[in-house]
């Protein structure tokens, strides 16, 4: 029989096919001849395989490592929000009319008592005139009761005219003292209201909205109508953002925070939490909280209304020892120190947790209290570990297939 030449998984495969082609030859075809042949194709087979096992090279494992080093952690908490200045007032109207003329416009720097705009005076001040017309012809009417109640007074002492008349007169002179009471109020009205069609800035600050052109009928009839929006200072600015409530818990006042708008991607905002409101905000069953962040804007980079990504710092370790957190949920080959579910969640709860770094090339287990965390590194409290020491974040299991030489078989 000729030989056969077995090199790797052709010469496998080339072997069985000659074997087969031998046993056809050689073997009648005949029920028991079959069985024979197909118990010679199986046992070559598991000869071949376990040649090709045997003569494979070993898999290598190459571990992938980190530094432990010393270094800042954070626990922060993001979210989103709108930046507005800190106190916006708005300057609506009293009273209703046309706009007759306007001094203020968007990015108007304003001081405390300025005319903005006017509303077209006239109908006010027929108003303040009739007031006052109305008010001197009672005061002439009331002037000219008293003076025949003291005539009639004279003529009740000497029993001149009846006591009814002298009654009358008197019940006169205190009803028009009211009218005039009442013509009184009534201009002292028409004087507000006339006041009033000159709107007026009640801070110093800068417009940043205008609601209204000349020639526009403002009406103040069952809602006061929106005229100017006055910021009082544009060099402070916060951020209104909405934390959910699951984290609202680890937020408080004082808390640093930085942000970062659209309009400058590239730079960061520095802040701090100012207030932490209790009102509830639920939208589709989700609960968030206002928490107000403050910063400085000297330079006017922050404008009103910018969308601003927050990020608010619950937390904070300076220059503590600090491991990758992929460290953590690394075990060589897949699999864990057997424990008990038990003791697993205790430590978990207490901290305590299991690293592995390298000694010699070699894996070795290091139990380890863990601390503060972030989405980087988790911090090393207490442990067998140092500045400097590689720890085992990964493995990956390299195997090269040597040539396997000829090997000659005969029947």
């Amino acid at each position: 029989m000729d030989a056969l030449n077995l090199i790797g998984t052709g010469g496998r495969l080339s072997a069985m096919r000659r074997i087969t082609e031998v046993f056809h030859s050689a073997l009648p075809v005949t029920r028991s001849g079959r069985k024979l042949m197909v118990l010679a194709v199986t046992l070559v087979t598991l000869v071949l395989g376990t040649l090709w096992w045997a003569t494979r090279a070993p898999a290598q494992t190459v571990y992938r490592v980190a530094t432990v080093t010393p270094g800042t952690i954070s626990r922060t908490v993001t979210a989103t929000g709108t930046v507005n200045p800190v106190l916006t007032i708005i300057i609506g109207s009293y009273v209703s009319g046309v706009i007759s003329s306007m001094s203020c416009d968007y990015n108007t720097r304003v001081k405390k008592g300025q005319l903005c705009a006017k509303i077209d005076p006239r109908p006010y001040q027929a108003a303040l005139d009739q007031a006052k017309g109305q008010l001197t012809r009672d005061a002439a009417q009331l002037e000219g009761a008293r003076v025949n109640l003291a005539r009639y007074a004279e003529l009740q002492g000497e029993d001149s005219i009846a006591r009814q008349t002298y009654e009358d007169q008197v019940a006169l002179v205190h009803q028009l003292e009211g009218s005039v009471q009442l013509d009184r109020a009534a201009v002292e009205t028409a004087t507000v209201n006339l006041g009033y069609t000159n709107i007026i800035s009640p801070v110093d600050g800068t417009v940043v909205a205008r609601n209204i052109t000349i020639g526009q009928t403002v009406a103040a009839s069952f809602q006061t109508p929106t005229l100017f929006l006055i910021a009082t200072d544009l060099t402070k600015m916060q951020v209104d953002t909405n934390v959910s409530e699951s984290d609202i818990g680890a937020i408080k006042e004082g808390d640093p925070a930085t942000f970062s708008v659209e309009a400058f991607t590239d730079r960061a905002f520095q802040g701090a939490v100012v207030q932490v409101r209790q009102a509830p905000q639920t939208v589709q069953n989700v609960v968030t909280y206002d928490v107000v962040v403050g910063a400085d804007n000297g330079q006017f980079l922050l404008k009103p209304g910018m969308t601003a990504t927050v990020s608010l710092v619950t937390d904070r370790r300076e220059q503590v020892l600090r491991i990758p957190n992929q460290a953590l949920r690394f075990s060589p080959g897949g699999l864990r120190t057997a424990q008990p579910a038990l003791s697993q969640a205790a430590a978990s709860a207490a901290g305590k947790a299991q690293v592995w770094i390298l000694r010699g090339g070699k894996p070795v287990a290091v139990d380890i209290t863990t601390g503060l965390a972030d989405d980087t590194y988790t911090e090393v409290r207490t442990g067998d570990l140092r500045a400097g020491d590689q720890v085992v974040i990964a493995e990956q299991r390299a195997g090269s297939r040597s040539p396997t030489r000829g090997l000659r078989f005969g029947f």
